[in-house]
């Protein structure tokens, strides 16, 4: 399928690694100029050593726990490529996992500003810079926790599901302008944030890290039918579809990457 991006620059952040480096990945190979962002260097340097045999890439490392993070890589892009027509954002954290009334407001505010936050200033920053071309594709990554409730990762659901609200929204103002803003709400993907959590709880039942997966799979996501932690591949795969020209009648809508995690009929 052509997907008519040959040429376009794409913004991944979050890109040096899991969903985000699968998807930086295959814009590239669609002929996207891609500057990947991330908080660690090395990791940054890996990845980009890694595109740079695909195509033309710049890594930009950022922490987006400080407020001067949007305007550091927008600088930098701009400076390299003068442009910036499509935009993900991968970058998440899952926050503390404790029953409601054990957290502070702290746990709150850390996860918000992380897992919605870094949209919100994403997306104000760039989607302009699409306005005045015409055309702009913007894809924020959610959860499956966004729409099916976990009682110990509440403020991760609640960032999620404004995420998914946040999306909506933007897709109402500005696909007039060409650009169109959809999400993807993955669950249970191997991926550098799932290896930690399995690691964890590995060590806290005693057992092997395969055993941990099983066993959250069985007790913990019993809806999610393919019984296996997705590849980010298989993410990446849709998001690289909704930033393209294929995708041009699909606006504000919430694509599920989750194996049938959520239970219910929930978009």
């Amino acid at each position: 399928m052509e997907l008519g991006i040959n040429g376009k620059v794409a913004l991944v952040a979050g890109g040096d690694s899991g969903i985000g480096q699968a998807t930086a990945k295959l814009l590239a190979s669609e002929g996207v100029k891609v500057a990947i962002v991330g908080k660690t260097q090395s990791k940054l340097e890996a990845a980009a050593d890694e595109l740079d045999k695909m195509g033309e890439v710049i890594p930009i490392q950022a922490d987006f726990t400080r407020l001067d993070a949007v305007d550091i890589v927008k600088k930098a892009v701009l400076d390299r490529f003068g442009q910036v027509d499509i935009l993900v954002n991968t970058v998440g954290i899952t926050g503390p996992t404790k029953e409601f009334l054990d957290l502070t407001d702290r746990d709150w505010y850390d996860t918000l500003e992380v897992d919605f936050m870094t949209a919100v200033r994403l997306c104000r920053a760039f989607i302009p810079l699409m306005q005045d071309s015409g055309w702009g594709r913007v894809v924020l990554v959610a959860s499956e926790d966004a729409l099916q409730p976990y009682t110990d990762e509440i403020p991760y659901c609640a960032a999620k599901a404004a995420v998914l609200n946040l999306a909506k929204n933007l897709s109402k103002a500005f696909a007039k302008d060409g650009v169109l803003v959809n999400s993807v709400s993955p669950a249970f993907i191997a991926s550098p944030m799932t290896d930690a959590m399995m690691h964890k709880r590995a060590e806290k039942m005693e057992v092997e890290f395969d055993q941990a997966i099983s066993s959250f799979l069985e007790n913990e996501r019993p809806h999610l039918e393919l019984q296996r932690r997705g590849k980010v591949q298989e993410v990446a795969a849709v998001i690289t579809f909704l930033c393209s020209q294929q995708s041009s009648f699909v606006v504000g809508s919430n694509y599920r990457v989750d194996g049938g995690s959520v239970a219910s009929m929930a978009v």
